[in-house]
């Protein structure tokens, strides 16, 4: 069964090992998958983005979303600061740094992806 623009399974795993062994290969951050995850959901979804929000979404707990940024945190891929209008949230901002790692994964995933054609 082919995926919806012609993308087999197989092919979008063979992409997927690709993208992510370049990424572990390259001096680029190491991720985890609930942290890559937490990542695109910054960079692809509108703002405003929040610890509490972020939580729900993924269906985890509030310091499981705060280790992941304090990871994210220390490679400068996001930023963090008390919402001024409710000192209860804490507001995740997109950097410079994370904003240039996104791209680079999208080049790398859309290079691997022209691989195989």
């Amino acid at each position: 069964m082919a995926l919806g623009d012609g993308l087999t399974p197989g092919r979008a795993l063979e992409l997927w090992h690709a993208v992510s062994l370049r990424q572990v290969l390259d001096d680029a951050p190491d991720l985890s998958l609930r942290q890559m995850t937490i990542l695109l959901t910054i960079y692809l979804d509108p703002p405003p983005h929040t610890v509490r929000d972020l939580a729900t979404r993924l269906r985890v707990t509030k310091p499981v979303i705060t280790r992941a940024l304090d990871s994210m945190g220390k490679h400068r891929l996001v930023n963090r600061r008390r919402d001024e209008s409710d000192r209860r949230n804490v507001l995740i901002q997109r950097t410079v740094e994370g904003a240039l790692y996104l791209e680079r994964l999208g080049d790398l995933a859309a290079a691997e992806s022209r691989k195989g054609r």
